[in-house]
């Protein structure tokens, strides 16, 4: 009796600590994943889903929360599904659909992430130039090369410290993200045109087109697959065949957070707005804060914008990053194997870094525009992995046929219409 007397507290504070653990891993990689998907790109995601109305946007809500789910629930399960315990996203879809199946979509894979991870370089090298010229009084801008390299070559250094570094610095400043949302939805309120919003009813076929272009930017703006590869091999390697439902839960509240968050952001904003003003922020390709600041002319609306931008930016691309560096060491490893070469991971790595460093630092030093790619070929690309991989997976490979259900279908048509909505509108 003396003897539980003495073990029993042992064990249960073996069992809280065990609990709390768990705990700020699914914190930490909700907030990684929160952080891959609210880029730069959630400050034009107001203009782009707005220009519609009130009532398309209420309907896009209640899609873009399954959609958002469902579809990285899916991708998840399908990098989950390997023999091997630490498999990667590559190595799964080479064990289940063969060497030139896993080539093509690795390199789609690779494809549709690293020209985004291109454009946060350029896109934190232009928020830091303009920010120390116009917020902080520099009379030029720094020099471009030099600059750039810094910002690249940080974020990058950042990545080397490993996955818990990583983590742990995502979390950080994500938490500033999420607030400045909160601020500026709540800013906004007294500025809401309620009756304006909700007395414009669009026509059935203005609502459905609506609806049909622009499903495609918000599956673009809650896209957080880069980093599902990395989510998926570290809680398969801590939890075993537990991953998956612990997994799901973490995916559940990273959903709920962004359609929170975001939308609340959203919502605010085209209250705010009517859908003139709106169009006039979108032909001038600014954000919408950019645009509230020049409305207004406040300063405090300037800063926040740039610091909302730069916190957006690069937690997204340190998602993005485990996305290209993945998709990278899958090809190059694919390759060394089929030529019979030896592979040494960690000079792999170490080039891997180099050539991505090297690359984006190019691109953000010319300043070169490739937002026609991402918006003609890489987001179709995301949608075919995000939505049709997995459910394809589900029909042809083994393990994952327990996972057969009706929401596979609502998935799969979402997909569809995702990728027909990006091809469509680069046609009109």
């Amino acid at each position: 009796m003396q003897e539980a007397i003495i073990t029993r507290p042992e064990k249960i504070e073996s069992n809280e600590s065990t609990s709390q653990k768990n705990s700020r891993r699914d914190s930490h990689w909700s907030l990684t994943l929160f952080g891959t998907a609210v880029g730069a790109g959630v400050l034009f995601l107001p203009i782009n889903a707005g220009l519609g109305g009130i009532w398309p946007l209420i309907i896009m809500t209640l899609l873009i929360g399954p959609m958002t789910f469902l579809s990285h629930r899916g991708l998840t399960r399908l990098c989950l599904s390997s023999s091997k315990a630490n498999s990667d996203i590559t190595e799964t879809v080479q064990e289940h659909f063969g060497d030139k199946s896993a080539l093509l979509i690795t390199f789609g894979y690779f494809a549709a992430i690293f020209p985004i991870l291109m454009i946060y370089g350029i896109g934190i090298t232009n928020t830091v130039s303009s920010l120390m010229v116009n917020q902080l009084g520099f009379e030029a801008a720094p020099n471009r090369a030099l600059l750039s390299f810094v910002l690249v070559a940080g974020l990058v250094g950042v990545m080397t410290f490993g996955q818990q570094m990583v983590l742990r610095v995502t979390s950080a400043i994500v938490y500033p993200l999420i607030a400045v949302l909160i601020g500026l939805s709540l800013f906004l309120v007294p500025e809401w045109n309620v009756a304006a919003q909700f007395s414009e009813v669009p026509s059935t076929g203005d609502f459905s087109k609506t609806l049909f272009l622009t499903i495609p930017v918000l599956v673009f703006a809650f896209n957080h697959s880069p980093a599902i590869s990395s989510f998926s091999t570290a809680y398969r390697k801590e939890l075993g065949d537990q991953a998956e439902p612990n997994a799901s839960k973490t995916l559940k509240r990273t959903t709920l957070m962004l359609v929170g968050f975001t939308m609340m952001f959203v919502y605010s904003c085209v209250m705010t707005l009517s859908p003139g003003e709106l169009m006039q922020a979108k032909q001038a390709n600014i954000s919408i804060l950019s645009f509230f600041a020049e409305r207004s002319d406040n300063m405090a609306f300037a800063w926040l914008a740039q610091m909302v931008a730069l916190i957006a930016i690069s937690s997204s691309f340190f998602g993005h990053y485990m996305g290209t560096r993945e998709g990278l060491n899958g090809l190059v490893n694919m390759q060394l194997k089929k030529k019979a070469m030896p592979v040494n991971q960690k000079i792999v790595d170490r080039g891997i870094m180099v050539f991505i460093t090297l690359i984006v630092w190019l691109t953000a030093y010319l300043d070169i525009s490739v937002m026609g790619i991402i918006e003609a070929i890489v987001s179709p690309i995301i949608a075919g992995i995000l939505f049709i991989l997995p459910v394809y997976a589900v029909k042809r490979v083994p393990a994952m046929k327990k996972y057969q259900s009706g929401s596979n279908l609502f998935v799969l048509v979402m997909g569809i219409i995702a990728i027909t909505g990006f091809i469509v509108s680069q046609l009109i």
